[in-house]
């Protein structure tokens, strides 16, 4: 009944509900009722394809380790720079359509003015002192990539990634069984630098049809990752958690839209509003200043530019 009321779900959305300025598809009153049945029926988050495992991880979190340790030892002030510099993202955003289905430019523009918000400490919590710089749009109609990115992901890629380590490709097709989008690491760029970039749901743009994921924080999030944040629940309740000092632990996602929540021993309540939890968009506002420093962190080590 439930795999029932999520295909139903779906199928909504792509049939009539489209970005309500821009969507041609279906009535207005179908449109209103569809969001309706959508927001009664409304899924939580799945977890992300790609996702690193804990032997991957701990790699990850060994490599930067090793790498800052030389940054520091080649320092003349022996520390490692502090994140207060503002860098800007160059942003390719690369739209992925099914004949009218996909997403409009308007909701391109938006969701980038969402990431600087977001990344600015606008809407709360820290700036991270990232921004974003929209370099252009492509356009690809290919219905075979925008229902399946995720099977699509080499060939979609490798036609149309730009840029080296320091360029973020987000591409915008549509995800299945509701996993709202996916990311590479900034570790892995090496290895495999033509499947670098971030990968969402046209539907979780602001302004979509996603109920409860209509903000553009889907984005937001998957780019946390790009940046090389973990979930803030990683590792649940044991050591070492997400790596980062002003984020408590926590036992498990916070899906929905937890007003507070505890549930590890050690001090501190759950980062419930944070962008790399899994809450609703609507509960979801801030990055911490650790987060920031570690985004920085990451930037200098896997993501900067050499020339």
């Amino acid at each position: 009944m439930a795999r029932r009321m999520l295909a139903v779900f779906l199928a909504c959305l792509f049939t009539v509900c489209g970005f309500p300025a821009e969507s041609r598809a279906g009535s207005t009153g179908a449109r209103d009722e569809c969001r309706a049945r959508a927001h009664h029926h409304a899924p939580a988050r799945l977890a992300e394809p790609r996702a690193p495992d804990t032997r991957q991880i701990r790699r990850m979190s060994a490599d930067l380790q090793r790498r800052l340790a030389r940054v520091k030892a080649t320092s003349r002030s022996g520390q490692v720079r502090k994140a207060v510099e503002v860098i800007t993202v160059p942003l390719w955003v690369h739209v992925i359509k099914d004949g009218a289905f996909g997403a409009p430019d308007a909701a391109v523009r938006r969701q980038v003015d969402a990431l600087n918000a977001a990344y600015g400490g606008k809407v709360g919590g820290a700036d991270t002192g990232f921004r974003f710089e929209l370099k252009g749009i492509t356009h690809t109609a290919n219905a075979k990539w925008f229902r399946d990115p995720v099977a699509n992901e080499n060939p979609m890629k490798r036609k149309l990634r730009t840029g080296g380590p320091e360029t973020l490709n987000l591409y915008v097709g549509q995800l299945s069984q509701l996993v709202l989008g996916y990311a590479t690491y900034p570790y892995w760029y090496k290895d495999e630098p033509k499947l670098d970039g971030v990968v969402i749901d046209w539907r979780s743009m602001p302004g979509g049809p996603l109920v409860n994921f209509d903000r553009g924080y889907t984005a937001v999030h998957e780019i946390g990752h790009w940046f090389g944040l973990l979930h803030t629940f990683e590792n649940g309740c044991s050591s070492p958690g997400d790596f980062v000092d002003d984020t408590p632990p926590e036992a498990s996602p916070s899906p929905g839209c937890p007003g507070r929540r505890d549930s590890c021993p050690s001090p501190g309540e759950d980062p419930v509003h944070n962008f790399m939890d899994y809450g609703y968009d609507r509960c979801m506002y801030e990055f911490t200043a650790g987060q920031g420093a570690r985004m920085h962190e990451m930037w200098d080590t896997y993501r900067r530019s050499r020339a």
